[in-house]
């Protein structure tokens, strides 16, 4: 599998790139290449006086290289210039990755670099899975908040197309998932499920699934704000990833997956794997 890792060189990137566990977790779940890339944005131009943005950004994604090409990976890097985040879906569509990792820290609506504003507009645009590295804040040297990204995985569905596309995710991911638990937040404008099966009969299915793929794995059966009882169950079981798609059943209602998707974005404590509709990909 190709991954894109998108990277604004800044200390919250960095950690998630040099973190040897981060590493060695993707190459449990297949990725064999990774594309480094950073953006130049538009508004910024080479020849200003003082600002040597390429040459400076090809050094650093040089040193980058060697430290993932140390850890087994076939390494390849992109520096570009345009809008972060179309410019990396761009790379993703033309090398065919199979996922796009950013680094955030979150939590901060004061927080305007580059990588934060880009996680929150991937998560709207992704053409391929988007893995959100949860980084420490407020120290100098972060460090990932979740180092093993996904032993312990919170999956959140809504029982639509996009987070069945998101179940299917743990057909690679399993190969580094321990535990998981499988939560359903019901609200009073929930669409009725479809098919015949009450909301716990389709959650018992699922964790039937993983228990074969030996993934030890609860469900949940909520009731609330979705974006809420999803974080919750996060904190609760202390997951490294939280698992979820970035479309449910509508985009005109605050429904389990959609704008909560950028909301769990924003506030999750430990990684976030978004997965886009088919019609993405």
């Amino acid at each position: 599998m190709k991954a894109v890792c998108a990277t604004d060189l800044s200390a919250a990137s960095k950690a998630a790139i040099e973190t040897e566990t981060c590493l060695g977790c993707l190459g449990k779940i297949g990725v064999n290449e990774i594309h480094l890339v950073t953006v130049i944005p538009s508004n910024v131009h080479a020849g200003m006086p003082g600002m040597q943005f390429e040459a400076r950004r090809k050094r650093a994604l040089a040193r980058y290289s060697e430290t993932i090409e140390a850890a087994g990976f076939a390494v390849e890097a992109h520096v570009v210039r345009g809008t972060p985040h179309r410019r990396i879906n761009g790379v993703a569509g033309a090398v065919g990755a199979g996922l796009i990792i950013v680094g955030s820290r979150g939590k901060s609506p004061l927080e305007n670099r580059i990588i934060g504003s880009t996680a929150r507009n991937l998560t709207r645009t992704t053409v391929a899975p988007l893995l959100v590295n949860r980084v420490e804040r407020g120290v100098e040297d972060p460090k990932l908040v979740r180092k093993r990204l996904f032993r312990r995985v919170v999956f959140a569905t809504d029982f639509s197309e996009n987070a069945d596309r998101a179940f299917e995710s743990f057909s690679y991911l399993r190969h580094a998932t321990k535990e998981a638990t499988i939560v359903h937040v019901q609200t009073p404008k929930d669409p009725e499920p479809a098919g015949e099966d009450d909301p716990h009969d389709q959650l018992a299915e699922m964790q039937a699934q993983l228990t074969q793929w030996d993934i030890e794995t609860d469900i949940e059966l909520r009731q609330g704000d979705p974006a809420e009882e999803i974080l919750e169950v996060e904190t609760s079981t202390s997951a490294t990833m939280t698992l979820l798609g970035s479309r449910g059943h509508s985009r005109l209602r605050r429904l389990l997956l959609g704008s909560v998707t950028e909301d769990v974005v924003t506030n999750a404590n430990a990684n976030v794997l978004v997965v886009p509709p088919e019609r993405s990909a």
